[in-house]
């Protein structure tokens, strides 16, 4: 299935509080695009997953052991924090578009 709805076209992250007070070299936030994924393929998921670990290096900060091995720690239980919360927005938004779709197919029906 291609996500071709507006509301999984684009997800923008924010960095968690920690993240962006401790680690000056990630970004406050970050778009992750999602536009022509088919998320029903082998292909799509993989895309989508480097897509995601890009975004959350981006926000959360990447090799960044070799300035204090403190900020690694907090880089990587960002990132997983991240992937968690872009997936449950993905998730979240898939289901309202399904939802939205069965609701316009009953009342053309």
């Amino acid at each position: 299935m291609k996500i071709g709805f507006a509301a999984l076209a684009a997800l923008a992250l924010t960095a968690p509080a920690f993240a962006s007070e401790h680690n000056p070299l990630a970004a406050e936030k970050v778009v992750l695009d999602l536009k022509g994924l088919d998320l029903a393929s082998v292909d799509g998921q993989q895309r989508l997953a480097i897509r995601i670990d890009q975004a959350a290096r981006a926000v959360c900060g990447d090799r960044v052991a070799t300035i204090h091995l403190d900020m690694e720690d907090q880089a990587r239980s960002c990132r997983q924090d991240v992937v968690a919360d872009i997936r449950s927005r993905i998730e979240q938004r898939t289901a309202s578009a399904a939802d939205l779709r069965s609701n316009v197919g009953a009342a053309l029906n």
